[in-house]
């Protein structure tokens, strides 16, 4: 089983624009990203998959490798079944956040082992909620889950609802998840979802994994104790440079 993990790169962010060559502490984030992914011992190859060429003339300046995509994709997953058309010979592909410089690669090596049932179709990441902040931020997009541990459904509403329960109390009376937004799939599966049309689930809640729900494909869940910190805005870099630098 031949894995890749690609790690979808754009420059031109809303909130953050360039924030794949913000240094921190000396390197780039893209770098310190792709050198994460690079120790997981699952992946046969990693790539960075970008629209810019800042960014790909960067990768190469520390000898990553780097794929030049359209810059018309919507999301990553797009980004991701542009590569896989591009670079034959893989069984599974691994959608790897691009602005997570501090990814513990247990996590990737977690989502990988999910495909060694053969039917697995698409894979991703859960952690279970231990605050009441996480557990009614709309920011964080919930998942619930089968007993055969598939998503049911995702929300960035408070999933599921407790009847006739204190909300102060809902963290005692019931287990629940946040999803970690890593994926994996199999490549023609890859190929398959990113040719579907947008859903009426996506559009409600604005996460993509809806319309493979809605269109009948499965998503196998794991639990991962790790918790990732996002670079969604520059006042982020201050949280990662207090947590791993001690600055």
């Amino acid at each position: 089983m031949k894995i890749i993990g690609i790690i979808p790169a754009r420059y031109a962010s809303s909130r953050f624009p360039g924030k794949p060559l913000v240094a921190i502490e000396g390197k780039s984030m893209i770098q310190r990203v792709y050198e994460q992914v690079k120790s997981c011992r699952s992946l046969s190859e990693v790539v960075v998959a970008t629209d810019d060429i800042r960014i790909q003339e960067h990768v190469q300046s520390f000898a990553g490798n780097v794929v030049m995509t359209a810059a018309t994709h919507e999301s990553g997953t797009d980004r991701c079944a542009e590569v896989i058309s591009k670079v034959d010979g893989f069984d599974i592909a691994i959608n790897i956040q691009g602005d997570e410089p501090f990814i513990n690669p247990l996590q990737i090596e977690l989502l990988c082992s999910l495909f060694e049932d053969e039917a697995t179709e698409i894979g991703t990441l859960v952690k279970r909620i231990k605050t009441k902040e996480e557990l009614f931020n709309e920011n964080t997009p919930k998942v619930v889950i089968s007993k055969e541990n598939e998503a049911l459904y995702f929300s960035r509403q408070t999933i599921p609802f407790l009847r006739n329960t204190e909300v102060s109390s809902w963290l005692e009376k019931h287990e629940f998840f946040k999803h970690i937004g890593i994926y994996g799939y199999r490549t023609e599966v890859l190929k398959a979802i990113t040719q579907l049309p947008l859903s009426t689930l996506e559009k409600a809640e604005a996460l993509e994994q809806l319309r493979w729900i809605e269109n009948g494909y499965r998503i196998k869940i794991a639990e991962t104790a790790f918790d990732t910190i996002a670079v969604d805005r520059p006042e982020d870099l201050e949280t990662i440079r207090a947590t791993y630098f001690n600055l």
